[in-house]
């Protein structure tokens, strides 16, 4: 075997291998997809994923073509859930600020619910607090 012949089977190994992992990105974003669709039934997913087992090439084809419009909205709307569901925890985990923990401890100490000396003390604890957040 000479140097090109095996320099033109590194090439070939090499494209049959990028074109499969491609392939298998495909399939799983199809599969992802057919159960992420809350308009088909279930028969109708069962249909699809075996004939995405008997006949892979020809049914990611026909599904991309005949669905691929919905697959990308579908696409869509699942990365819009995850953004606002991140959103959401950042906004519940966020930590509020000095004054607003003062506040809500005034409106307990208003109402009765702790006295002026745990007042005092939340506030120290939320100004001290604040004061090492900022030096770091």
């Amino acid at each position: 075997m000479d140097f090109w012949e095996q320099f033109w089977n590194i090439i070939w190994w090499t494209l049959w291998f990028t074109l499969f992992i491609a392939y298998l990105f495909a399939l799983f974003a199809i599969i992802t997809d057919v159960f992420r669709d809350k308009t088909m039934n279930g028969g109708l997913k069962a249909v699809w994923l075996i004939f995405l087992l008997f006949f892979p090439i020809i049914t990611a084809l026909i599904y991309v073509i005949a669905r691929g419009k919905g697959m990308g909205e579908r696409n869509m709307e699942a990365a819009a859930a995850q953004q606002q569901a991140t959103e959401s925890y950042i906004r519940g985990v966020a930590r509020t600020s000095a004054a607003e923990e003062i506040a809500k401890a005034k409106e307990l100490l208003d109402s009765g619910a702790i006295t002026a000396s745990e007042y005092e003390a939340l506030k120290a604890k939320a100004l001290t607090g604040r004061q090492t957040a900022d030096m770091s």
